[in-house]
């Protein structure tokens, strides 16, 4: 099937995603789409978030017609991929906390994991750090306020410093242990929008590792049917996002249109709780 990436996350956090794709494929088309009437994914019931996630994703194909769907949310990943997989006929690509590259990094084997609360405490991220880090201690950091600061980024605003500060605490606290940490990595796809300031906040410089770049070589190796960038730069919301226009703008995607969901699971889950 020949058509564009389809990027999805619950919010912009999927953008960081989107500058890596259009690096490693700047010929592509890509749509958008976030589920920022949800926003945030770390907060909720793992079984209706999940039925939440094949409906908007669902909808999003159908919307969009892609050659591959990227969901870039490691909650969604962790919740929905499996399912996603067995149901649509395009590939899937999720996202997963790059613990596999940051062990590969880091010199002191202390590496700092910053996430949402909801990845910090997933099996499935134990299991990355027992297959690929297991000599290596891990500090994790539940920063949820982060995405809300990311979020508020795209729209024009600045990270609040304190909030920032407060976040970090406990990552910093451990840069100065007794074997420092020297690699951080970034568990969440918003993260990476607000690198300048964790750059700036840290106080010792740090090594951070995403999950943008194995995100964008996965989906060169499951698809070779991208189409051009005519197509390119649909953006679908599931709420009104006015304000986040000229952030999305910045990364070669339209105005959003909200998202239909009336045609996927007429009678699953309503828009609002």
């Amino acid at each position: 099937m020949a058509g564009p990436i389809l990027i999805f996350d619950s919010g912009i956090g999927g953008l960081s995603v989107a500058r890596a794709l259009r690096e490693h494929y700047p010929h592509a088309a890509f749509c958008y789409a976030c589920d920022n009437a949800w926003l945030p994914y770390g907060v909720r019931e793992d079984r209706t978030l999940t039925a939440r996630i094949v409906r908007v994703c669902r909808a999003a194909v159908s919307a969009c017609q892609p050659s591959v769907l990227v969901v870039a949310c490691n909650t969604a990943s962790t919740l929905a991929l499996e399912q996603l997989r067995a149901e649509l006929t395009i590939p899937v690509v999720g996202t997963v906390p790059a613990i596999k590259p940051a062990a590969a990094a880091s010199q002191s084997r202390h590496i700092g994991l910053l996430a949402t609360t909801a990845t910090v405490r997933r099996p499935y991220t134990q299991q990355l750090i027992d297959n690929f880090a297991r000599d290596c201690r891990i500090t994790r950091v539940a920063a949820d306020a982060l995405v809300i600061e990311a979020e508020a980024l795209i729209s024009g605003a600045k990270p609040n410093a304190k909030r920032l500060s407060t976040a970090l605490a406990p990552l910093w606290q451990a840069a100065h242990a007794n074997v420092a940490l020297d690699t951080v990595v970034l568990g969440c796809t918003h993260f990476p929008l607000l690198k300048p300031w964790l750059e700036a906040d840290a106080p010792v410089p740090l090594t951070w590792v995403d999950s943008g770049d194995a995100i964008a070589r996965r989906v060169g190796q499951v698809t070779d049917t991208l189409v051009s960038n005519r197509h390119d730069g649909r953006c679908f919301t599931t709420a009104p996002a006015a304000l986040l226009q000229t952030g999305l703008a910045a990364y070669g995607f339209f105005a959003p249109r909200c998202l239909s969901l009336d045609d996927v699971f007429p009678d699953n889950l309503p828009l609002e709780n």
